[in-house]
C-alpha cells in the first residue's frame, strides 16, 4: 500500500462571490491583482455596473482563500451558493431553460465560466430555489458540478 491517499471532490455547492464596489477606472483591475497574488483563480466573471457602483460576481477555484483576499483588501461582498452546470454543447441551454420552466423555477441570472477543466463548457445559474434546481437538472440528465470540480 503506498501512502497516498485518495480524496473525494468536494461536490458541496459552488459559491459565488458578489464584489460591491464604486464604479471608478481600475477597481476591477485592483481585485483580479489581489486575488491572483493569493493564487486564487477566477473561473467565472459577470459584472453589472450602474452609473455609481458595480457589482461583480465572480466563481473562484479556492473560495476560503478568496474570502480572506477580500476581507483583507476591505471589498464590501457577500457569497451565495449558485447552480454550476456542464453542458455538453451551447444547444443543451435550451434543455436547461425548458426543464426550470416546467418546474417552475424563476432564473434570476446566468453567466458562463471563463475557464473550466478539461475544457468543458460550464454556466452559472442563480435562480429563487437553488437546492431544488439542482436536483431537477441532475433528475433530467444534466451535469450538476460541485466546488471540487472547478478547483485547480
Amino acid at each position: 500500500m503506498g501512502s497516498e491517499t485518495t480524496r473525494e471532490p468536494d461536490h458541496g455547492p459552488v459559491r459565488q462571490f458578489s464584489i460591491f464596489v464604486e464604479n471608478k477606472v481600475g477597481r476591477l483591475n485592483e481585485l483580479v491583482q489581489s486575488l491572483g497574488s493569493a493564487d486564487v483563480h477566477i473561473m467565472a466573471l459577470c459584472l453589472v455596473d450602474t452609473t455609481d457602483s458595480a457589482i461583480i460576481r465572480i466563481v473562484v477555484d479556492y473560495p476560503e482563500r478568496a474570502e480572506a483576499v477580500l476581507n483583507e483588501h476591505n471589498f464590501a461582498h457577500d457569497d451565495v451558493p449558485v447552480v454550476a452546470i456542464e453542458l455538453q454543447s451551447e444547444a443543451q441551454l435550451k434543455d436547461v431553460t425548458s426543464i426550470l420552466l416546467k418546474a417552475e423555477i424563476n432564473i434570476h441570472y446566468v453567466y458562463p465560466f471563463l475557464f473550466r477543466p478539461n475544457g468543458r463548457y460550464g454556466l452559472v445559474v442563480r435562480t429563487e430555489a437553488q437546492e431544488l434546481a439542482a436536483s431537477v437538472l441532475a433528475t433530467h440528465g444534466i451535469t450538476v458540478i460541485g466546488r471540487g470540480d472547478i478547483a485547480r
